[in-house]
């Protein structure tokens, strides 16, 4: 086998949108990812199913393995012949390590890239409205470990930082955040300069707290701080209540888990992440078409007869086409027979392969459809439905009640489909999820299947229509409807639950300080 080769990808700060377009590129190619845990959960959610994944650690005072092993994982698995995805937390070069990663590439003519990442000291301070650099402030940015082995002094030189009157950055400074402000103050900064320490940024668990160099530390044990966090010290964290656009957005501050089938860009998530939510996006179910292919071909023999074809979802119009193509046929066999969608997104796929909804609903389910094509009948037509396995009963019995033949015919299966490197039951029931989304009831399934938490009356659910929310009811879950079967309407709907939510809140407090 030839030598395989090697990236190394910086994953960003968190937030997924600000991944590369390079990097996920060359994640989607690979075999082999070895991963950091400082790499952000929507980045790990679109890891190729099929790649050997390696959790190397890497988190503060915890490192799951030693950097010299990771060095000759890189190098082993690429002598394989394996594509192999370094993917880390930021960017590679900056207190990533990267360049020892690539020594021991290099000493054994293994190929390699460097694919660099949106870095923290830019992206954070940026999520919180503060420029590092400001005509105004200052002209120069410094980035500084904050990082000490235990029982050292710093060898920082903390007078020369304070002499280029610049902005200071501290990457892993957290736990020694007390000795940092000390070692300015003793390089002679003013006590009162500007300093702020912001926790988690770009994220939905984003916070900021801003004091001076003097006060910070007080103010941190004061409110508290989660890692991951960086320092900044500097005028220009006084323009952060200025500037600070992050938690103007309807949904900040609020982590939102999407449910879709594997495989499919959801258009929910990107909808979502504009209006400012994290969103977890994973995969709960996933279709197959079905192996006895003998009833769906028996129907593509006799297509001329029947007057309507009925599609419930866009993957059912999908491999109904493909069954097509496989059978030798076009859309010309379809002849004179009208057509009609449950929804909005069928209607779409239905287009990309040529043709035009006849009939759509304007409640976007089964039970809607049903009714609405039984009042288009004049009960002697035939009417085939090529959809998944477990579809909507009342949908068949609403149309064979009007006296017309009705061909159900299974084309695929709903499988479902569990995260292997995000564990989703943990996320649940530490209160990491604000909300999570459906779009479907077989997702709902999906989702529990996958989970199996056992007790769901903790969740809120946002579903997209009656069948969805009823299959959400039926586990216990909290339960919102939106107002049309659309996903506008849906993130709407989201939009709502937090509003209300912070309301609530708001009044709770109130209420205590009166």
């Amino acid at each position: 086998m030839s030598t395989g080769k090697v990236w190394l990808v910086g994953a960003g700060p968190g937030d997924i949108g600000l991944f590369t377009i390079k990097g996920m590129e060359v994640l989607n190619q690979a075999e082999v990812v070895v991963y950091d845990s400082l790499v952000g959960q929507g980045v790990l959610s679109k890891v190729p199913a099929s790649a050997k994944l390696i959790d190397v650690g890497k988190r503060a005072n915890h490192h799951t393995m030693p950097q010299e092993e990771i060095n000759k994982v890189l190098a082993e698995e690429a002598e394989k012949g394996f594509r192999v995805v370094r993917l880390k937390g930021g960017d590679p070069f900056l207190f990533g390590r990267g360049g020892e990663e690539l020594e021991l590439l290099k000493e054994r003519k293994i190929p390699y890239e460097v694919v660099p990442g949106v870095t923290s000291p830019l992206s954070v301070p940026a999520y919180n409205g503060i420029p590092v650099t400001h005509r105004d402030f200052c002209s120069s940015l410094h980035i500084i470990t904050g990082h000490k082995r235990a029982g050292q002094e710093y060898d920082i030189d903390f007078e020369a930082l304070v002499r280029t009157k610049g902005t200071l950055v501290f990457l892993m400074g957290v736990n020694a955040l007390g000795d940092i402000m000390e070692g300015l103050l003793k390089g002679g900064i003013s006590p009162d300069e500007p300093a702020a320490i912001l926790q988690k940024g770009t994220t939905a668990d984003q916070k900021r707290i801003i004091a001076t160099v003097s006060t910070l530390k007080t103010e941190v044990e004061r409110q508290g701080i989660e890692t991951p966090a960086i320092i900044v010290v500097g005028k220009v964290c006084t323009l952060a209540d200025k500037f600070a656009w992050y938690e103007e957005l309807p949904l900040a501050g609020w982590k939102v888990l999407v449910t879709r089938p594997k495989n499919m860009i959801s258009k929910t998530a990107a909808k979502l992440r504009e209006q400012g939510a994290e969103v977890l996006e994973l995969p709960a179910i996933r279709t197959e078409p079905v192996e006895d292919k003998t009833f769906i071909r028996k129907a593509l023999g006799e297509l001329d007869t029947y007057q309507w074809l009925v599609f419930t979802s866009p993957t059912g119009v999908d491999i109904f086409f493909r069954e097509m193509q496989d059978s030798g046929k076009d859309i010309r066999a379809l002849g004179s027979a009208k057509v009609a969608v449950i929804g909005e997104g069928t209607r779409k796929k239905l287009r990309e392969h040529g043709l035009i909804a006849d009939l759509m609903p304007e409640v976007y389910d089964g039970d809607t459809l049903g009714e609405t094509l039984a009042s288009a009948l004049n009960g002697t037509e035939k009417v085939l439905i090529p959809r998944a396995e477990k579809g909507n009963e009342n949908l068949v019995k609403l149309i064979r009640g009007t006296g017309a033949q009705v061909d159900d015919i299974a084309t695929y299966h709903t499988l479902y489909e569990s995260s292997s490197l995000i564990n989703e039951k943990k996320e649940l029931e530490s209160g990491n999820i604000d909300c999570v989304v459906f779009t479907s009831a077989s997702t709902v399934r999906g989702f529990v299947e996958g989970t199996k938490c056992g007790d769901y009356s903790g969740i809120r659910a946002a579903c997209i229509g009656k069948q969805t929310r009823a299959a959400a009811d039926a586990y216990g879950m909290k339960t919102f409807m939106a107002e049309k079967a659309t996903i506008d309407s849906l993130i709407s709907l989201v939009i709502r639950m937090k509003a209300e939510e912070t309301e609530d809140k708001s009044e709770i407090k109130k209420e205590e300080t009166e």
